[in-house]
């Protein structure tokens, strides 16, 4: 997991501060202490993570251009596979 302090690249988005747009001036903006942005990188990833794993898991079996087959990947496999590099709890 990328972590504050660790370079890793996040985009985020922020409804708390108002700007307006018009400043002329620097304007104070509140923010989370570093050590709590830790919890939000994680959900982030974690996120992230099961909406690829959606994504392919949702895909069906197909034939494309010159006959070529992409084959859909089997829930019950991956979820074998994973189940190995899961932390247990």
């Amino acid at each position: 997991m990328g972590h504050n302090g660790s370079g890793d690249i996040f985009l985020a988005f922020s409804t708390g501060n108002h700007v307006p747009e018009t400043a002329q001036k620097p304007i104070d903006l509140k923010m989370l202490p570093h050590q709590h942005l830790n919890p939000l990188f994680d959900a982030v990833a974690e996120a992230t993570e099961e909406s690829i794993l959606n994504a392919l898991t949702a895909a069906e079996t197909m034939t494309g251009f010159k006959g070529h087959t992409v084959y859909a990947l089997p829930l019950d496999e991956l979820q074998r596979v994973m189940a190995k590099y899961r932390p247990k709890q």
